[in-house]
């Protein structure tokens, strides 16, 4: 399914201005940016190789993948993800009162960076944050080899709002003391988690581990994300290019909220 015109009137103010490249020189017709777009999304929701592209429907699909790794080096699908975040919190469409995080494995079929080996096979960890409505917050990608606690913090500097929920739920896997210190006297958010079995002190409220039950929101944000076929598997070398895929996945999700 393509975009919608109310969905593509929201993208198109956050692109860049188009600078003449090969295909755009004068005595040519520029490709529109919506059929580049549309072009990359059905490559994100089928998870099909770049000439698989269908050339009735879309541009060629050189040109397409050619426009994809130019936006993703310059931070466009960032950038129109965290302006559609800002304006969606303008609106009230965001639940800082908590918030939750996780990571999920991709399996990697061709190495490259944020590539490392678990038992499950080698593969990039995808670590999230999500709000209390099960939104995404922070996206990030890492190599699958570092314990979740190790790659928290770096996802948090990736949020994509100026604020960070005020609690935030998480697993047996963030059970963590010197972590929860941190992330309360750097960021002012409290980290809540069920203890580790064998654990001999006890430092949770059992009142607010009541909150854990909602975890499955962000179980829900990774269902979400998952229906992207490519997301599933990572077929980039580059880790810059999956990471777009993981920008574009959450730009549809909070597309929804409009």
């Amino acid at each position: 399914m393509d975009l919608t015109d109310e969905q593509w009137s929201l993208i198109e103010p956050l692109l860049p201005a188009r600078k003449l490249k090969r295909e755009d020189r004068p005595g040519r017709t520029p490709t529109p940016s919506r059929a580049l777009w549309d072009g990359i999304l059905w490559i994100l929701r089928t998870g099909a190789q770049w000439s698989e592209l269908p050339r009735q429907k879309y541009p060629p699909y050189k040109t397409v993948h050619r426009w994809f790794q130019g936006w993703v080096k310059d931070g466009t699908f960032r950038t129109v993800l965290r302006a559609l975040a800002l304006d969606l919190k303008e609106r009230g469409g965001f639940n800082l009162e908590e918030g939750f995080v996780d990571a999920f494995f991709a399996s990697a079929k061709k190495g490259g960076p944020a590539f490392g080996k678990t038992k499950r096979g080698k593969g990039t960890k995808v670590m999230a944050a999500a709000d209390g409505a099960g939104l995404p917050l922070a996206i990030g990608a890492a190599s699958a080899s570092p314990h979740e606690t190790k790659l928290l913090e770096a996802t948090l500097d990736e949020s994509l709002l100026d604020e960070l929920p005020e609690r935030l739920i998480g697993d047996k896997a963030y059970d963590a003391d010197k972590l929860d210190e941190r992330l309360w006297h750097e960021r002012g958010v409290k980290l809540i988690a069920p203890h580790r079995r064998g654990r001999k002190t006890k430092t949770q409220d059992g009142r607010e581990l009541r909150r854990y039950r909602r975890r499955w929101k962000v179980e829900r944000l990774f269902a979400w994300l998952q229906n992207f076929r490519r997301l599933v598997t990572r077929y980039e070398v580059k880790v810059e290019n999956f990471l777009g895929f993981l920008h574009l996945g959450c730009i549809l999700i909070l597309l929804r909220q409009f």
